[in-house]
């Protein structure tokens, strides 16, 4: 009886140190904690959505005009 008795405690012991480590670290000031930020939208890219979506640019026009803005 004393076996199974001592395997739950160890048992019990693991899971609660696992719970503290996970909590440790998600409650932990730092990069984990930041949120993070958006980059800036870009207001040309912006500008040729809303001309293709108002069909200004054909599906061609858009595309080129999209691959000339990343580079």
């Amino acid at each position: 009886m004393g076996l199974p008795l001592l395997f739950s405690a160890v048992v019990v012991a693991v899971v609660l140190a696992v719970c503290v480590v996970s909590l440790s670290y998600a409650y932990r000031p730092g990069q984990a904690s930041r949120p993070r930020e958006q980059p800036a939208p870009d207001p040309a890219y912006a500008e040729l959505r809303r001309r293709y979506a108002a069909g200004e640019i054909s599906r061609e026009e858009f595309l080129q005009r999209k691959i000339d803005l990343e580079e």
